[in-house]
């Protein structure tokens, strides 16, 4: 069995330099993917926006995240890491080049659209760390590569403004949000020169299909297309809040188109998986030890739900909540609010860490636990609570948050190796999904009620959680000729 303990600073080991190219890449998605929020004031003056342009340009900044991670999930698993992550950040760094130098709303708005698909490179990255750590430290090694990754928001928040005045002029902004998208473009073709799919001698095993998960019986594939829904609704609703009814960026015709082709979109997604699951549904046994249950991938998925899809809402509105409650500046707002996303470096290893080394059902219950108890207390901070006491509540609260985002990621390189990649992107895009129904509640409730809605919600998870399986023994996957290959889990 191998050692649960890993030394980041070990740079002797091939999986040690791996991890860092890895998280750095994620790092450099989440720079470009966010560089847009702290020049926001200095693109609004540029192009002369209104209140609801900028507002349409933030939803469109994230729409396409949630397909794109299921699709590049998909592609991971087909062709492997390192080509899809060099890929991802080429193709991103020009989109962002290509932003940077626009000279219109619309060609701004369109971009901004294309630029969410970068928002999918987490996904790649976990496949990628799966392949390299044993199961004892998969852990701590996706928690520090989702966790030092995810940092990548809030060094774009901080670095960014500094960079434009750097460069002065009114065109400032540009050459900093193209600055950001040359080091995606560069860095992608480094990745693809120093990454590997696999430690030297280990095989990059590849579902049998593609198009979708393959499932294990009936009731699993019942369980799937169910489960696929939300994220069609979840697009809807960001299709609302663009239409005549809420914001107004798009007509009549343009809404009801979108909902029709959500709505076909869904159709050909089920054929999909209907048409991958073949033999599932013309009662071919799948042989025991390459069996999953679904149920596993459904809980990570609500799991990730409540937990990122909280972090990313919180992050969006704690600076104002701080302002409004505390009558601050909308500076000192923003640097008490900023605590939120910086417990990312060391709360997600440190979930990954609990789960390595305590118990994978037992650490995502205690942290989701954690989570629904920290929200009902940010529920309950009102201008008579002490500011510094206010920011420890936050901050406690995020750690359990980001904790509990490390420990549903140190589980699911461990459910079907040959499918990480769409388990993974499926499990991402629920995040997202989570941060479009608590931002939408969050515009019909007040601050309290929206921390209490996360809090149920976290409950109904924990309930949940308990019928999960702690990953025992070995999984089973089929190499080219045909023999069987143990790959060990616990």
């Amino acid at each position: 069995m191998s050692s649960s303990t890993l030394n980041v600073l070990d740079l002797k080991q091939d999986k040690i330099r791996l991890l860092h190219l890895s998280w750095f890449a994620f790092f450099l998605t989440f720079v470009v993917w966010f560089n847009f929020a702290p020049m926001l004031s200095a693109i609004k003056e540029a192009f002369d926006l209104n209140t609801q342009q900028v507002k349409a340009l933030m939803i469109l900044n994230v729409a396409l995240t949630i397909p794109a991670r299921v699709i590049v999930g998909m592609l991971v698993d087909r062709f492997g890491p390192r080509i899809v992550f060099s890929a991802l950040l080429i193709s991103g760094g020009l989109v962002c080049v290509a932003f940077a130098m626009a000279n219109s709303y619309e060609m701004i708005a369109l971009l901004r659209f294309l630029m969410g698909f970068i928002g999918a490179g987490f996904v790649i990255g976990i496949r990628l760390v799966g392949e390299w750590f044993p199961a004892r430290q998969v852990g701590l090694a996706e928690g520090v590569y989702g966790g030092w990754g995810n940092f990548g928001s809030a060094v774009a928040a901080m670095s960014l403004p500094t960079l434009a005045l750097i460069y002065g002029g009114e065109n400032g902004w540009r050459y900093a949000i193209a600055t950001t998208g040359l080091l995606a473009f560069a860095y992608g073709f480094f990745f693809y020169w120093r990454a590997r799919n696999t430690p030297k001698g280990s095989t990059y095993f590849k579902p049998k299909k593609s198009g979708g998960l393959v499932v294990s019986n009936k009731r699993d594939l019942v369980f799937y297309i169910i489960m696929c829904v939300p994220m069609y609704l979840a697009l809807a609703v960001l299709t609302w809040k663009l239409s005549p009814a809420n914001l107004g960026m798009l007509n009549e015709m343009a809404s009801l188109g979108l909902y029709i082709v959500l709505a076909v979109l869904f159709v050909v997604q089920v054929s999909q998986i209907l048409r991958v699951n073949s033999d599932v549904l013309n009662n071919v046994p799948t042989p025991p030890m390459q069996q999953y249950k679904f149920k596993q991938v459904a809980i990570l998925n609500v799991a990730y739900f409540v937990t990122f899809g909280s972090e990313l809402a919180v992050v969006s509105m704690l600076p104002l909540f701080f302002m409004e409650t505390f009558t601050l500046s909308a500076v000192a707002a923003g640097m008490l609010a900023s605590g939120f996303a910086f417990m990312n470096l060391a709360a997600r290893p440190g979930g990954g860490y609990l789960s390595d080394n305590f118990g994978r059902r037992k650490s995502l219950s205690i942290l989701v636990a954690g989570l629904a108890v920290g929200y009902m207390v940010l529920s309950q901070i009102d201008s008579a609570w002490p500011v510094w006491l206010a920011v420890v509540a936050t901050m406690c609260c995020s750690f359990f948050v980001q904790a509990g985002e490390g420990a549903v990621f140190a589980i699911v390189p461990l459910v079907k190796r040959s499918m990480t990649g769409q388990i993974a992107g499926m499990t991402g895009a629920y995040g997202n999904v989570g941060a479009v129904i608590f931002l939408t509640v969050l515009s019909f409730v007040s601050n309290a009620d929206f921390f209490m809605v996360i809090a149920a919600c976290a409950a109904i998870v924990f309930a949940a959680v308990q019928f999960m399986e702690e990953p025992q023994g070995h999984t089973a996957e089929l190499n080219e000729d045909g023999s069987v290959a143990l790959i060990e889990v616990s």
